[in-house]
Order: structure tokens, then C-alpha cells, then sequence
């Protein structure tokens, strides 16, 4: 069986070597483009009835977390977001008054939404945001970039997901701008797919390992549910250790371990009963 990892490895090598406006690709968390003198970003998620939400989920929850998920993308940049654009696949059962819901939820985050598709049909709800972003002369934090000695920090407690973080969260992306500015850290990337798994992203993309030695667990979770469960959609940064300090110290995120060299991730964390920490968290199947 292959996941969505395989996928996107192929999809990715098929852009071959012709770069033009592309900044960076689909390596990222999202896309960078060059537009005259301006770096732009894109990005899209979408969001699916029984996997990312149950049938009984309010509209406006579901409006809320579609375009949240992708400026979260944006936020693990340090970009602005401009606009979104939203296509909805709606079940034919869903009256208008609900479907207006669904709108409404999109609209709480105070992204225009300008343009984008309708459509019916007998099965679930399908709804996929397109967000454009900018990143107003500011070079974009990426993936890679961790050094060994960096300080490795997340801006929140993980593994509330399950308790319905993943239908409220709110995209750090007042902290990602301060990152890539004034704090310029070294790499980024935010939390979707489980602590572990986005960890062993951003060591993959640098080149690094890393040792962990606390994890910041959310009421009612575990220490297993903050490493894997995934859709905490906080930032995972790597900084020096002046700029760490001043984070910690401003409470803009917190410690929870180092970048060192080799590849593996590793911690005291094993003391806890974890036999060693894979990267690993969700992951969307193919059969």
C-alpha cells in the first residue's frame, strides 16, 4: 500500500529542472513564485466529511478549518496572507441557509474570499481554500535551514486535536511574520500531520537530527497523542540559541530540544515508555 508521501515525491520530481518564476516548489509548506520584485506564495488544502470532520459538524467549524489549514501554511513561511479562493463540492441534501454557514465560517478569519466554484452531488462534502499570500520583502523560512545547535521550539501544547483543537485553532500567523523578520529563524513548518512526523520533515529538508527533551502536552492528551496524533497546526522553529532565549523569554514559543548532527530523533523523551521516536503521524492511503 502507498500513501500520500509517494505521491508527492512523484509529482514533485516531474517538475524537472525548468525553475523560471519558481521560488520554491512543492517541497514546502507552500509554493513561492517571483512576480516582478515580489515573492508570492500559494497554497490549497481541502478538507473532507469523514476524515478531516463527521457529518454533524457544524458548517461553520467546517468553513473555519478549510481556510485555516492552508494559512497555517502561510504562517510556517512568514508570509502575509492577500486572498483566498474556495470550491465547494456540497451533498445535494444541504439546504442554502446551511451552505450561506459555510461561508460564514470561512469568513471569521478575515481573509477575502474572491472568487472560486460550487458544485452538487450525492456524496459527502468536498471543500477545497486556495490561499494567496505575500511575503512583503521578507525571505521565506523554509523546511531547511536547521543547524546543529539550534534550539528546536513549538509555539504551543500538542495533541489537543482530538478534544476539537483542530475545528478552533488559530493560525500562528502573527508569530510566523516575527520569525521571518525580526527573530529570523533558521527553518519552520507547521504541525499537520503529528508532531514526529512534521519534526522528521523539517530534519529531512535540513539534513540534521535532533534531541528532544520535553514535550509541551495538551490538557486531556498524552505524551503519544502530542508526538503523533497530528492537527495541532502549531509552528515547529529552529533558531539559534540567542534568538530561542528571546522567544522563550517573550513567550512566543517554547523549548523542546536541540538539532544535532546525524539523522536520527532521539531524546530523554524514551524514558517516558517510548522505545525510540519515529517520525511518523497521518498519513492519506492509496490502495
Amino acid at each position: 500500500m502507498s500513501g500520500e508521501l509517494d505521491l508527492l515525491k512523484w509529482i514533485h520530481g516531474r517538475l524537472g529542472r525548468r525553475r523560471g518564476p519558481i521560488v520554491v516548489d512543492s517541497g514546502d509548506d507552500a509554493a513561492v513564485l517571483r512576480v516582478g520584485r515580489e515573492r508570492l506564495l500559494f497554497k490549497v488544502d481541502s478538507v473532507v466529511e469523514g476524515v478531516h470532520f463527521t457529518k454533524n459538524t457544524p458548517p461553520e467549524k467546517i468553513g473555519y478549518k478549510a481556510l485555516a489549514r492552508p494559512l497555517s501554511d502561510i504562517a510556517a513561511m512568514g508570509g502575509v496572507p492577500i486572498a483566498a479562493l474556495a470550491a465547494a463540492v456540497l451533498p445535494r441534501s444541504w439546504s442554502l441557509a446551511r451552505a450561506k454557514r459555510l461561508q460564514k465560517g470561512m469568513e471569521q478569519l478575515g481573509v477575502p474570499i474572491v472568487g472560486g466554484d460550487i458544485a452538487t452531488h450525492k456524496g459527502p462534502l468536498t471543500l477545497s481554500v486556495s490561499v494567496l499570500g505575500d511575503m512583503k520583502g521578507a525571505a521565506p523560512v523554509l523546511r531547511k535551514g536547521a543547524r546543529p545547535g539550534d534550539v528546536l521550539m513549538v509555539t504551543g501544547p500538542l495533541g489537543g486535536s482530538i478534544r476539537g483543537k483542530h475545528l478552533v485553532f488559530e493560525p500562528r500567523l502573527e508569530e510566523g511574520r516575527l520569525f521571518a523578520t525580526r527573530l529570523r529563524v533558521h527553518a519552520m513548518i507547521d504541525i499537520s500531520d503529528g508532531f514526529a512526523r512534521d519534526l522528521g520533515h523539517l530534519c529531512t529538508a535540513s539534513g540534521v537530527g535532533a534531541e528532544l527533551d520535553r514535550i509541551p502536552i495538551a490538557k486531556g492528551s498524552t505524551l503519544r497523542g502530542a508526538l503523533y496524533d497530528g492537527e495541532d497546526y502549531e509552528l515547529i522553529v529552529a533558531a539559534s540559541p540567542s534568538t530561542a532565549r528571546r522567544i522563550e523569554r517573550e513567550g512566543w514559543a517554547m523549548p523542546v530540544g536541540r538539532v544535532r548532527g546525524g539523522r536520527a530523533i532521539r531524546g530523554k523523551l524514551e524514558m517516558l515508555g517510548l522505545r525510540g521516536i519515529q517520525p511518523r503521524g497521518f498519513e492519506h492511503q492509496l490502495g
